[in-house]
């Protein structure tokens, strides 16, 4: 009798975990976004110029840190016009450039500054082996003067919160007043759009690899 009772619980109780299972699948209870990707027919009046500014340009269409300041059009023209900026009349040359993010995107593991910029700075001249070592978070070997300063200049600024005298010197030798506030400017501006990248949860876009591997320092 005891035995009947307890293949009957046993009985009942995985009946009840097998409908727990199907009313309440796992991915029914999986995270939703915080930001839903936006589309450009979802976009208002108010969003829409700048969705069709950023379509021009960006390599991720609406995604990465368009689609969070895509919430705040005003905000989200002004960020537009820097970005503009920043990447296209900037004063520093464009490998340099380039470099100096992928710096920010390296400190911060941004997936998607990472999955932007990285082919970017190879396109502008950024060798092979400098990526592959930043990417592995070392100081790049072989690096040109030039390179060597973007690199000590920028990841001074943002570890220590300061730049040395020796690095200033070394900068100025290089680089015009206007340059160096530009090199500043862009190394700030991507420190932001990682802000806002692991602020909103953005990844790299669906069906591409992520740069930067889960237990990867």
């Amino acid at each position: 009798m005891k035995s009947a009772i307890w293949m009957s619980s046993l009985m009942l109780a995985a009946a009840g975990g097998w409908l727990a299972a199907t009313m309440f699948p796992p991915s029914a209870t999986a995270r939703e976004p915080r930001f839903p990707q936006l589309t450009m027919d979802q976009l208002s009046d108010a969003q829409k110029p700048l969705g069709e500014q950023v379509m021009k340009i960006s390599s991720v269409g609406l995604g990465g840190p368009y689609n969070p300041i895509m919430r705040s059009p005003v905000l989200g023209q002004r960020l537009f016009d820097l970005f503009h900026y920043l990447r296209w009349e900037t004063s520093v040359p464009t490998k340099l450039n380039e470099f100096a993010i992928l710096i920010i995107g390296r400190q911060w593991r941004s997936q998607v500054e990472w999955f932007a910029h990285a082919p970017l700075a190879a396109k502008a001249g950024l060798s092979a082996d400098i990526i592959a070592e930043l990417k592995a978070n070392k100081r790049p070997s072989g690096m040109a003067e030039d390179e060597a300063v973007v690199y000590d200049f920028v990841t001074e600024l943002t570890t220590t919160q300061k730049v040395s005298d020796e690095t200033y010197a070394r900068a100025k030798k290089i680089f015009s007043d206007q340059q160096i506030v530009d090199l500043t400017g862009v190394a700030g501006n991507y420190v932001m759009v990682a802000m806002m990248l692991a602020m909103a949860e953005e990844t790299t876009p669906p069906g591409k690899e992520p740069p930067f591997k889960v237990g990867e320092k």
